[in-house]
């Protein structure tokens, strides 16, 4: 049986919010792929030229906060379980990075 998840608020709250104001015509994969991109490159102008202790935790949640709704809203398009596939993508990790070559280690998998 399906249990409401705090994942699911989330995204029926995003969600929301995007049809109140009927957005949706813009959201398609494409579109809010570069939304990501963009939030994502606005994030990284937060730390640069500055040392990682220097940056404005609060611009770094705001940023945060908007990488993750359209991360959500993606996930909403394609009809994807996040929980399902974070814990998909983690268990071919552990598969690519096993913990006796991987740890304490910057490698990539193929260098390991």
């Amino acid at each position: 049986m399906y249990k409401y998840s705090d994942i699911q608020e989330i995204t029926d709250k995003i969600v929301q919010f995007t049809a109140e104001r009927d957005w949706d015509q813009f959201h398609n994969g494409k579109d809010l792929a570069l939304a990501l991109s963009i939030e994502a490159a606005e994030l990284n102008e937060l730390y640069l030229w500055k040392k990682a202790e220097d940056v404005d935790i609060e611009k770094v949640k705001e940023e945060l906060a908007d990488i993750l709704n359209y991360a959500f809203l993606i996930a909403d398009k394609y009809n994807f379980d996040v929980k399902q596939i974070i814990l998909d993508k983690l268990e071919r990790n552990a598969l690519k990075y096993p913990v006796d070559k991987a740890k304490g280690n910057a490698k990539k998998y193929n260098e390991l």
